[in-house]
C-alpha cells in the first residue's frame, strides 16, 4: 500500500514537472492579437446568426404555406 502512494506520488511529480516544461513551450498570443481574433469570432457569430434568422424564416413561411394549401 505504502509502495502504490509513492508510486502515484512520483507519478504527479512527473506529470507536473513535464507539464511545467510543456508551458514554457507554448508561444502565447500578444493583445493585438486577442483582440483581432475576438473581433473576428464576435463578426462572425453574429453573421451565422443573421444567416440561420433568415433560414429559419424562409423555411417557417415555405413549411406554413404548404400546409396551408394542402389544408383548405
Amino acid at each position: 500500500m505504502a509502495e502504490e502512494k509513492k508510486s502515484r506520488l512520483e507519478a504527479t511529480k512527473d506529470y507536473i514537472g513535464e507539464l511545467r516544461n510543456e508551458m514554457r513551450k507554448v508561444s502565447w498570443p500578444n493583445r493585438k492579437q486577442v483582440e483581432g481574433t475576438t473581433a473576428v469570432v464576435i463578426f462572425s457569430v453574429f453573421a451565422f446568426a443573421a444567416y440561420f434568422e433568415v433560414v429559419d424564416t424562409v423555411l417557417t413561411r415555405g413549411v406554413k404555406g404548404i400546409l396551408s394549401y394542402f389544408t383548405k
